[in-house]
């Protein structure tokens, strides 16, 4: 529903605005401010022409001497609302924008992460997290870098040899952790490493992105930011936005080709 601010400088004391039905406005006048409607603006019009005539100001000095000092007070009123209003809606929209955040608040969240990576068995030198509704602040030690997309990583050990391409096949070992530190998932308990061909969509983003950096041979922490992360859902392993951090094992790198017996075809990777 729309609408509208009028202003009628002419015989304020008695000033109506008209509105289509249905369309909510406001009415400056000399004694009233206030929403309408078309009904009410009916009523409005029949007391106006009861007891305003705008149009003619042959009166007697007694009733310009009125409408005089009407008009006045509308002005001051009209400028009054106006000077409170533009002095409110700023102060309003600076203190929905600024949030004054307690020291003492992060600190006990901090503490409060760091006590539930520790009962969780983290590795060491772990990130913390500080989360206070939908936003988190990681902390790192210097030793991790930030990238403009929102990856955070660490080698925490460099290989030797090229970077995975597109179409080539990586062959790793990782362990997933959540916030807490707590272990959701890992290659090394399931016996054999993980296969995934670069650039298949086939891994997410964020750890395709941290995993094409690596050289064979090399140990990495990935931090991955839910913007880069898997999707959530009741269809998915995760249940919420969070970030994930994978320490990950790049054993190989192997280069790919499409092979095809008669109606038959594949892709072989050595």
């Amino acid at each position: 529903m729309s609408f509208g601010i009028c202003f009628v400088s002419s015989c304020l004391p008695c000033s109506i605005v008209a509105c289509r039905r249905g369309v909510r406005f406001i009415v400056f006048s000399g004694a009233f401010s206030g929403y309408a409607t078309s009904r009410a603006f009916i009523t409005q019009i029949k007391q106006v022409q009861r007891h305003c005539s705008c149009q003619s100001f042959n009166h007697s000095s007694k009733e310009n001497s009125y409408i005089s000092l009407s008009n006045e007070n509308s002005r001051r009123k009209i400028l009054l609302f106006f000077l409170s209003t533009t002095a409110l809606f700023p102060t309003r929209r600076s203190s929905a924008k600024t949030k004054n955040k307690n020291p003492y608040d992060e600190r006990r969240l901090l503490e409060q992460n760091k006590r539930r990576q520790k009962e969780n068995n983290a590795p060491d030198d772990f990130p913390s997290f500080v989360r206070e509704g939908f936003e988190v602040k990681v902390i790192t030690p210097e030793s991790y870098v930030k990238r403009d997309s929102g990856l955070i990583y660490w080698d925490i050990e460099v290989g030797n040899g090229d970077c995975p391409k597109d179409g080539q096949q990586v062959i790793f070992h990782y362990v997933g952790y959540n916030e807490s530190g707590r272990r959701i998932d890992s290659t090394y308990l399931q016996g054999s490493p993980a296969r995934i061909r670069v650039g298949t969509n086939a891994l997410v983003p964020g750890f395709e992105e941290g995993i094409r950096g690596m050289r064979p041979g090399g140990k990495r922490r990935i931090i991955i930011p839910p913007e880069l992360g898997p999707p959530v859902g009741p269809s998915t392993f995760f249940s919420s936005k969070q970030f994930e951090v994978f320490d990950v094992e790049l054993l190989s790198v192997q280069d790919c080709q499409r092979r095809t017996i008669g109606f038959y075809s594949d892709i072989v990777c050595s």
